[in-house]
């Protein structure tokens, strides 16, 4: 949520920070703004706005010059999306601008206090708490000016800041919520994301929880929040500016969903070992007589990331023989789960800095558990925080919905799968087995999307419908679940999932022509109880799209996807969806990308 860029350097900053900005659109935001400086003009100018950062840019006016500067998307938290509410925030004298990301939980004792003290605040927002505290702090220095106000300061943060009487630096910090420092040749930059680097440089540093840093044009260093120095050595990214441009394509959604052929090839690469027919995961920091000491395995993720969790848990259980479960850190991290030593903890996050999922991560950590990540973004707090893990190598996924990702984390859960069977008693053939599956799935993928207009076509006749079931059993229902998401999320179509076991349950209630159902059916061991709850809707005249290997007789509809093996056909039964999902919100004029109320890396709670 949320999104920061700095720069500071000999350039004129002010279009550096607007395209910085523009690259940081997905993440989700209402309003945004922008802070320069220069040692030839002294004084800080500010244009804020509500809406896109095209609106920011045109109130930026012709002589709005500058060599430092700050801008910020928001993500309102406190307070509706306004102008005034937009960052950065300014104090009273114009001395002292802030630009944050995440909650300051403490922000009304703090604005109580001030306000006591005779300051008026402009905003509702909880930054404006940083503001005053840093500008009426005695602190001779700016970094000890910060450091001093994030003493009384509870809750998350990442900040960037610049005052009047110090031009020649920017002072940053991160509690919680990312932030990246970009190297350049005599510039420096910061942003809450590489994406609004990587066109300068791919040269980063990526600050830890209690880190700040002090950026100059020619120099960068980092140290505590207690003052003692770090040493922060700067790491290349593998991801390039082409990998964020729409290559030809309307959306990032559409180009993400027609990556993903060469994304799991990419997951794939490098880890098969024929030989002795399983994988190499180097990162997981996990030996054989380590890996057969696991009794259980709990996968933590939010959103799309539960979802790959439930069927990574699917596939654990089936090829390892560990009992494996999915829950949603959200609530994990809230209802004091006993750890145990023999529990193989692996949290699950596309950005590596999803808050709820870093939090429990945390928590784990603190009580001596062993997690892993399963993460897209290489150095992330998470991947940091982790004992191990495992790179899913999706790339840059802009638009807000995850599609690439979610496909991709699936294929590192069935490696993973398979490791750990290999370390048991899974056999040499089904190992075998299992990989020829592996290996077929890029070509099975672009075998389904060169369906995408039939499925246009289908979408666009279910895009006049107000709720929608999904339904699926055993392995199809976390499918089921991803789909209903992704309709949900992109569409704003009411969608809910249901084990097809479950319908009999209460479902069955809502069954009526106007409800289309979209069943999953795989080719497996259930494909007769599948029938028979296609049956059971058929029965009562709800109308059936059908996503399975073979038509289905009783459905009005249905997406044929290609067989693979069992364990793996969830990977491919949900990309079909995903065309459903965008082609619906396409005829339904949606902003495809950037969802209303969503953003793409949730760093609060």
């Amino acid at each position: 949520m949320c999104g920061i860029v700095g720069y500071i350097g000999k350039r004129d900053v002010a279009p550096l920070l607007l395209e910085g900005l523009q690259r940081l659109e997905y993440r989700g935001y209402d309003s945004a703004g922008i802070v320069v400086t220069s040692p030839k003009t002294p004084g800080l100018k500010m244009v804020k706005a509500k809406g896109r950062v095209r609106d920011l840019e045109a109130k930026v006016p012709a002589r709005f010059k500058g060599t430092t500067g700050i801008a910020h998307t928001r993500w309102a938290t406190h307070g509706a999306p306004s102008d005034v509410n937009a960052h950065p925030h300014m104090s009273a004298d114009s001395k002292v601008a802030v630009v944050h990301n995440g909650i300051i939980d403490n922000a009304a004792d703090l604005r109580r206090k001030l306000e006591a003290d005779g300051v008026e605040f402009l905003s509702e927002t909880d930054t404006e708490v940083l503001v005053h505290l840093i500008a009426r702090s005695t602190a001779e220095k700016l970094e000890d000016k910060v450091r001093e106000t994030l003493r009384v300061v509870e809750g998350t943060y990442g900040i960037a800041v610049m005052h009047a009487d110090f031009s020649d630096r920017i002072v940053v910090a991160r509690n919680g919520s990312p932030v990246v420092l970009g190297i350049g040749e005599k510039e420096m930059f910061v942003a809450s994301d590489i994406a609004a680097l990587v066109a300068h440089t791919r040269q980063i540093v990526t600050l830890d929880d209690g880190e700040m840093a002090t950026l100059k044009a020619d120099d960068f260093r980092t140290y505590t929040t207690e003052g003692t120095r770090t040493s922060a050595e700067p790491t290349t990214v593998e991801w390039e500016a082409a990998s964020y441009d729409m290559g030809g394509h309307d959306t990032y959604m559409h180009k993400e969903i027609h990556e993903q052929a060469d994304a799991v090839d990419r997951v794939l690469r490098g880890r098969i070992d024929d030989r002795f027919s399983t994988v190499h995961l180097g990162g997981l920091n996990l030996d054989a007589r380590e890996a057969r000491q696991i009794r259980r395995v709990k996968i933590l993720g939010c959103g799309t990331s539960y979802h790959a969790g439930m069927i990574g848990a699917q596939m654990i259980e089936e090829l390892a023989r560990i009992p494996a479960d999915a829950e949603p850190a959200s609530e994990f991290r809230y209802r004091n789960p006993v750890v145990d030593p023999d529990t193989l903890y692996i949290a699950v996050s596309q950005s590596g800095e999803t808050y709820d999922v870093l939090a429990a991560v945390q928590e784990l950590k603190r009580k001596g558990a062993r997690v892993l990540g399963v993460v897209n973004v290489v150095g992330s707090a998470i991947a940091r925080e982790a004992d191990g893990g495992i790179y899913v190598h999706a790339g840059p996924e802009v638009c807000v919905v995850s599609t690439k990702c979610f496909t991709n984390t699936t294929v590192a859960f069935a490696l993973l799968a398979l490791h750990l069977g290999r370390t048991r008693d899974l056999s040499v053939r089904d190992g075998k087995r299992i990989i020829e599956g592996l290996r077929r799935l890029p070509e099975q993928i672009t075998e389904i999307l060169k369906q995408e207009e039939e499925i246009k076509q289908l979408a666009e006749t279910y895009a006049d419908a107000r709720s929608m079931l999904f339904i699926g059993r055993v392995r199809g229902y976390p499918v089921a679940r991803e789909a209903s998401l992704k309709l949900k999320e992109v569409s704003y179509i009411h969608a809910e999932a249901y084990p097809a076991s479950e319908l009999k349950h209460g479902p069955l209630a809502l069954i009526e022509p106007a409800l289309p159902t979209v069943a999953i059916v795989p080719d497996d061991d259930l494909l007769e109880k599948n029938r028979a709850a296609l049956e059971e809707i058929k029965a009562r005249e709800g109308k059936i799209l059908a996503v399975a290997h073979q038509h289905q007789e009783k459905a009005d509809q249905t997406i044929l996807v290609p067989k693979n093996e069992d364990e793996l056909d969830p990977i491919l039964m949900g990309i079909p969806l995903q065309l459903l999902a965008y082609h619906t919100a396409k005829a339904l004029g949606r902003d495809i990308d950037k969802p209303r109320n969503l953003a793409k890396s949730v760093t609060v709670e």
